[in-house]
């Protein structure tokens, strides 16, 4: 056993003595170190040990604390420090192995451009640009285009959200979004809640700014479990969620309103911000757009993520966060990075979006979008080992699927590869170290010869791993 575990059982025995109460400040990482004999390295360590275990918190410049209560933690995952956050360069790499344009690409974020791209959108451009405006000559600094943000605050106050333009801040699609709120919101070292299976850019952006993740599991039933989020809040010094809760990816559910309701006046109570991703908002199989928790939001702590790119084409990477009181911030930090979003596609969008044109692009895509994920869900219910669970959900475009705990969806991942195919293994997902058995399809491309066959050697190959393990 290491000196620092040695002294991590030693504290955690004295904790659970009662020697601190709830909140009391420990003594400092010099302190403990003159008294128990160990290096600062030692103390540091079993610090950070019984922080992972959730029995202390830290404090930027302050030291570390107690917990709440200690004895009664029941959260599921503990702390993910954020040296142990290393996902970026394993993105990287898997970004790169999927780019070729001859791998079937049911591994990738976006669905099939040849459903997005919309033939009226893009004679607006190819009309717009033989005009040439003098607007086209000036850089478009934030917010963005003004009657582009006048058509999203519409669209806000027809859900019942009381927007004005000047609460919308145009940005290089939806993941600057996420970087700018996360940027705003907090400093390395804070504490942020996430989900335990969550979009890798929210992995990748705490890893960039140096926060500390705590995680909740998944609910099996309702999406968002919260016993969970209530114990998180409670035992941690929690400045910032960063949820997914429409159309969630990867796992596709989407919360109800009654819990969205519940989690916003936890929100209120703890006094914790929100920052809600919902590029996925418009892709809704029913009748009833699902409520943002922006529609719950009563003293202005969510911030509302957006983005054209999964409605209209990745390459147009136009998205916009509902900033409220923090617009000028998100302002300053986007003058120093992405700087703006080209304005000839700003004012294009605000032309497309100013007619009904956008309204029945997404009606089209969404039953395009139904239609292709009921035959992949029909097809891979049939012809998966009956030990694998495929997760249906009523919106999107993605299917996650629950491998046998003993086949590893990284090796799934690097076999269709090598077969020209790509998918998404879950541990571009979750930070574990457990068999990652999981992998993501996009299941947006029409079922042709060429996609029914990779189709074909992804189950052979499942089922032959399930019966030779």
């Amino acid at each position: 056993m290491y000196k620092s575990e040695q002294l991590a059982l030693s504290l955690k025995h004295l904790i659970e003595s009662g020697v601190w109460k709830p909140n009391e400040k420990l003594p400092s990482l010099r302190q403990q170190a003159e008294t128990s004999g160990f290096s600062l390295i030692t103390v540091m360590n079993a610090y950070q040990e019984l922080e992972a275990q959730g029995l202390i918190y830290s404090k930027e410049k302050l030291g570390y604390f107690m917990t709440e209560d200690p004895n009664t933690i029941k959260i599921a995952k503990t702390v993910i420090l954020n040296e142990k956050i290393e996902i970026n360069s394993t993105i990287f790499r898997y970004l790169k192995s999927i780019q070729s344009e001859d791998i079937i690409p049911f591994g990738i974020a976006f669905p099939d451009s040849q459903l997005l791209y919309s033939p009226k959108l893009m004679q607006t451009l190819g009309q717009r640009a033989k005009h040439r405006l003098s607007y086209e000559q000036m850089p478009s600094l934030p917010p963005g285009n003004l009657d582009l943000r006048k058509l999203i605050a519409q669209r806000y106050c027809m859900q019942g959200i009381p927007t004005d333009p000047s609460d919308i801040v145009i940005t290089s699609g939806g993941l600057d979004a996420l970087n700018l709120s996360l940027q705003t919101l907090t400093k390395p070292g804070d504490y942020i809640l996430l989900q335990e299976t969550v979009f890798y850019g929210a992995w990748q952006a705490t890893e960039h700014l140096g926060l500390k993740v705590i995680t909740i599991p998944v609910h099996p039933e309702h999406g968002l479990d919260l016993d969970a989020f209530k114990n998180a809040i409670t035992h941690y010094p929690i400045k910032v969620c960063l949820l997914m809760l429409n159309s969630q990816n990867p796992i596709g559910f989407t919360v109800s309103d009654a819990i969205k309701l519940q989690l916003a006046k936890l929100l209120q109570e703890h006094q914790i911000y929100l920052i809600e991703d919902d590029v996925y908002e418009e892709l809704y199989f029913g009748h009833k757009k699902p409520l943002s928790m922006k529609y719950f939001d009563q003293q202005n702590r969510v911030l509302h993520c957006s983005s054209f790119s999964k409605t209209l084409g990745a390459g147009f990477r136009v998205g916009w966060v509902y900033a409220g009181k923090f617009s000028e911030s998100i302002q300053h930090l986007q003058l120093m990075s992405t700087l703006s979003v080209n304005s000839f596609i700003q004012n294009a969008l605000a032309e497309y979006l100013s007619h009904r044109y956008y309204e029945k692009h997404l009606k089209t895509l969404r039953n395009t979008l139904k239609r292709l994920k009921n035959q992949y869900y029909q097809y891979l219910i049939k012809n998966l080992p009956d030990n694998c669970q495929v997760h249906y959900y009523p919106s999107g475009y993605f299917l996650w699927i629950t491998l046998p705990a003993y086949i590893d969806g990284n090796r799934v991942y690097h076999h269709m590869l090598e077969h020209k195919v790509s998918i998404a293994p879950g541990s571009l997902f979750y930070r574990s170290e457990k068999i990652p058995h999981h992998i993501r399809i996009n299941c947006s491309f029409e079922l042709n010869d060429k996609t029914q066959n990779a189709l074909d050697l992804l189950t052979q190959y499942i089922a032959h791993y399930e019966s030779n393990p």
